[in-house]
């Protein structure tokens, strides 16, 4: 009874192993050229545990010094040293806390949290402006990072610098999905302005392309999960498995030659 079990279990794993779809957008069509207008794209905003990289420079090079964490570039006496500009120190970097808040130099307490860059930069320049002439900010994510698990070759956490990526390219990262990851069924993880956001994505169809969460944002998850197969291997253990698909092949042999000898 329980080859039987079995035999079948193995019988349905081929079958559904012969159906599975691993080619990614497989219902685009087959033209030379596809265009389309980018309608998802969304500048990502500023959220609490961001380390944000902010720098300031000005016409005085006093408050260039009073701003910034280091030493920046004044384009005056500070360039005679010898190196082609001076000497630029990175930013420790600017931490957003739980209420959205960084505490920046003389300014104090600034709310950047659901913030644009572009908006937080503004912002600063504006506040900047009654301390420094002609102030210039320079802000930007230094943990901007996703994270990419499951049915991958390399699973890892990575820091994005450019600060734009969409799923495609965090799959590449992770060197691509095996041949047991659920194309049809990808797991999005996403926190947001305070909730925890759960989403399906399907890549093999192009609808993803056009999918609010085909760009993803700072923290993203990525779960690729297992098929049925690799299910089977790991909790039923593979040599039964492997036993299956023994039993499986045999018995197919067997009916082809009865066949055969029928016919």
């Amino acid at each position: 009874m329980m080859t039987r079990a079995l035999l079948f279990l193995c019988l349905l794993l081929a079958s559904s192993c012969a159906h599975r779809n691993l080619t990614y957008l497989s219902d685009l069509e087959d033209e030379a050229t596809h265009t389309e207008s980018i309608t998802n794209e969304v500048d990502p905003k500023i959220q609490s545990n961001d380390l944000l990289e902010i720098t300031i420079t000005s016409l005085s090079p006093e408050s260039n010094i009073l701003f910034n964490r280091g030493i920046i570039n004044t384009g005056g006496a500070a360039a005679a040293g010898g190196n082609n500009g001076g000497t630029t120190a990175m930013s420790e970097g600017y931490l957003v806390d739980k209420d959205g808040y960084i505490t920046f130099p003389v300014l104090g307490r600034i709310k950047l949290a659901g913030l644009t860059k572009r908006e937080a930069t503004e912002a600063l320049t504006a506040m900047l402006s009654s301390y420094a002439r002609d102030p210039i900010v320079y802000l930007k994510f230094q943990n901007f990072k996703v994270t990419v698990i499951g049915e991958v070759k390399r699973p890892a956490s990575f820091t994005v610098p450019s600060e734009k990526i969409n799923i495609f390219e965090a799959l590449g990262l992770a060197g691509d999905m095996t041949e047991y990851g659920k194309r049809e069924n990808v797991l999005l993880m996403r926190e947001q302005n305070g909730q925890r956001i759960t989403t399906r994505v399907n890549l093999n169809s192009k609808d993803v392309l056009n999918s609010p969460y085909f760009y993803l944002q700072q923290n993203d998850i990525i779960y690729v999960e297992p098929d049925v197969v690799k299910a089977v291997q790991v909790s039923g253990g593979r040599r039964n498995f492997q036993f299956g698909v023994a039993i499986m092949s045999a018995v197919f042999s067997v009916t082809t030659f009865l066949l055969t000898r029928i016919l």
